[in-house]
């Protein structure tokens, strides 16, 4: 259930669906009958009595995922909720620095660009703040969260410091769609100031990593260039692990699955 556009996030989905031997069903929710009017607890319902064994959610609203699973009989996977949080884009980073790193603690993990709508950025700190691992924020005030003191993480708004040493860097899409002002002057300011480039990244590790959740603005958050660069870019590898990551959940979801009380992932 895809209330938002997705390419990355639904096709790995299907796939791991599909390569586990399960029916997967695309519900077209720009289509279906959320557009006449009806609920989401109501579309949740007439679901739930076909008795599925996952539900798949993305949704524009924080917290939709889990108001959805107090509703349904089966495992509801959170895709992204808002603002909120997209869990298991974090664990798909997670193996990939562990893939790439040989560990996933005691890193130095740059996480740059529009922190404040990223739900991405959100499920990282969470997650690899947990592993002994140094998290930096960069970005303008405009774009980082409010009282980002309390959140355990290094705040920098300059690109040079920020990514002094840095193990991993993490660039972020602006969020267009979710910003209702004026946060950056402009895409070329905003590029010249937080854009990836090989000046920008010389002051990391020489073996440093760059990632990207996607869709990749090219010339604003990330030069072509070192998107494209074999050497740090692992970009590629971060949606071959979705499929992995997300087999896994599906798996262990319906392996254990106790319908009186249903998890949420």
């Amino acid at each position: 259930m895809f209330f938002e556009t997705s390419t990355r996030t639904q096709a790995s989905f299907e796939l791991a669906g599909k390569r586990l031997g399960a029916d997967v069903i695309n519900l077209l929710m720009q289509a279906s009958s959320i557009r006449k009017g009806e609920t989401l607890i109501d579309t949740a319902l007439t679901l739930n009595a076909m008795h599925p064994d996952l539900l798949v959610v993305r949704h524009p609203s924080s917290g939709a995922a889990d108001l959805l699973a107090q509703k349904v009989n089966c495992s509801v996977i959170n895709a992204g909720d808002g603002h909120h949080e997209h869990p298991t884009q974090a664990l798909l980073d997670a193996l990939t620095i562990r893939r790439r790193k040989g560990r996933l603690q005691r890193l130095i993990i740059a996480i740059c660009g529009d922190i404040a709508h990223s739900r991405v950025a959100r499920s990282n700190i969470l997650l690899l703040g947990k592993t002994e691992n140094r998290i930096r924020l960069i970005g303008p005030a405009t774009l980082m969260p409010s009282k980002i003191d309390e959140w355990g993480v290094e705040v920098y708004d300059d690109m040079t410091d920020g990514l002094k040493e840095a193990d991993v860097v993490m660039m972020l899409r602006l969020q267009k769609e979710r910003m209702d002002g004026g946060f950056i002057p402009s895409e070329r300011e905003y590029f010249y100031r937080y854009g990836l480039d090989l000046t920008k990244l010389s002051h990391a590790k020489d073996d440093a990593i760059v990632m990207h959740p996607g869709p990749m603005n090219r010339g604003i958050e990330i030069d072509g260039a070192i998107a494209d660069d074999i050497n740090h870019s692992v970009i590629e590898e971060q949606v071959e692990m979705g499929v992995a990551i997300r087999m896994a959940i599906m798996h262990l979801l319906t392996q254990s699955q106790d319908h009186s009380d249903p998890p949420l992932a």
